[in-house]
């Protein structure tokens, strides 16, 4: 008698596993409340990491006020560059790949 056929019930599994630790390790990267002021503002570096969260933090504010998007207390130009940067760092190889796909 041949063996039952099995399903990809477990990789299926795996894979939702992995992808609900990765929203919740992300998670733990978005950006917070500022009580303390940086008296410089920040800069480039920081607007580049808060554009690669950019997608954690938006999910983040829409539940919560505390939390934004977008740091008001920063240098001006090069955040905004850094900013930018991140986002397309981010978005850039999520619309390659989906693109690839036929």
């Amino acid at each position: 008698m041949n063996a039952p056929a099995r399903r990809g019930a477990p990789r299926g599994l795996a894979a939702a596993a992995l992808v609900v630790g990765g929203i919740l390790l992300l998670g733990a990267c978005a950006a917070g409340p500022n009580p303390d002021q940086n008296p410089a503002g920040y800069g480039f570096w920081w607007g580049l990491w808060h554009g690669v969260i950019l997608p954690v933090s938006f999910i983040v504010s829409l539940f919560t006020d505390t939390v934004s998007i977008y740091e008001v207390d920063n240098d001006g130009n090069w955040y905004d560059v850094g900013f930018v940067l991140g986002i397309a760092l981010f978005s850039g190889p999520v619309i390659a790949l989906r693109g690839r796909r036929s």
